[in-house]
């Protein structure tokens, strides 16, 4: 599905997202992936929903974001409340829904200015 068209070039926001892939400012990326106004970091984990560790989010909490938005594929899967605890300990809100989701409202926050994250888990095809 095609997103809105980015009218600020410096800002990172989605353009598209579809079964395995997601595009941020036109650019295809088909693995795991942590997007973030000012930047893009590809693999924050490799693990897949399943075998996601507390590291995982320690990671998270050092992205500098008030909240994260977990992407968990085409559904909506909750991770084990102990899986967040370094983002809860450094007082980052975390919200959890499905990677289209996680693209719209990601695009919504980043336009207005917030500290906003999008943890995508990209599902392979």
């Amino acid at each position: 599905m095609k997103l809105h068209d980015n009218s600020n070039p410096g800002l990172k926001l989605f353009t598209s997202h579809g079964h395995g892939h997601v595009a941020v400012n036109q650019e295809r990326f088909t693995g795991n992936l942590l997007v973030l106004p000012d930047r893009v970091e590809t693999a924050w984990t490799e693990h897949d929903f399943d075998r996601l560790e507390q590291a995982d989010f320690a990671r998270l909490a050092l992205c500098g974001a008030e909240i994260v938005l977990l992407g968990t594929g085409a559904r909506l899967r909750f991770p084990h409340p102990a899986l967040h605890q370094p983002l809860m300990a450094a007082g980052i809100g975390l919200e959890v829904m499905d990677t289209a989701a996680a693209c719209r409202t990601y695009n919504i926050l980043a336009s207005e200015g917030r500290k906003v994250a999008a943890a995508l888990l990209i599902e392979t095809p």
